[in-house]
């Protein structure tokens, strides 16, 4: 799997200060897409051992305490990034307590597959739906359109 950007401090995508990872590769290619660039699976970095121990540390870091993962894209629910983002989440649940984890994805809930299922088995928010441009609303919290929906899977809030 690729990515485009991380952040390791976010206070935008999610509630409270956060790490924000922004993956490759998205089918949808929504119209008016803030984030094109990263459609391409192939495009950004890679997205290797050491960088999934960054983000493992980053979260656990003291010093600038973050309330979660947001995952975002490109979209990492991307057939191509399942397995990672699995590997992912999973490590976050089991070293990171305490933290919730987001995710934005333009498939819809009811349309994920068992693959996709088994990520989000580990994630506490999903902001589900493609980007509709006609239904833009720039009012909207934590998301770009008003068919988008945000699932609260967990108690964590």
């Amino acid at each position: 799997m690729n990515y485009h950007q991380y952040f390791p401090i976010d206070v935008v995508n999610g509630p409270g200060t956060r790490a924000t990872l922004f993956v490759s590769g998205c089918e949808h290619q929504c119209r008016g897409c803030y984030n094109q660039s990263t459609w391409n699976p192939d495009s950004g970095h890679l997205f290797d051992e050491a960088m999934l121990e960054q983000v493992i540390k980053d979260l656990n870091d003291t010093r600038i305490v973050r309330r979660g993962l947001s995952l975002s894209g490109g979209d990492p629910l991307h057939p191509g990034n399942l397995d990672v983002i699995l590997t992912l989440v999973k490590r976050v649940r089991q070293e990171c307590r305490g933290k919730d984890i987001w995710l934005w994805t333009g498939y819809r809930l009811d349309e994920l597959s068992p693959a996709q299922q088994a990520v989000i088995a580990h994630v506490d928010v999903l902001v589900d739906g493609k980007f509709e441009q006609s239904l833009a609303d720039p009012s909207l919290v934590f998301r770009g359109s008003s068919n988008q929906v945000i699932h609260y899977l967990t108690d964590k809030r």
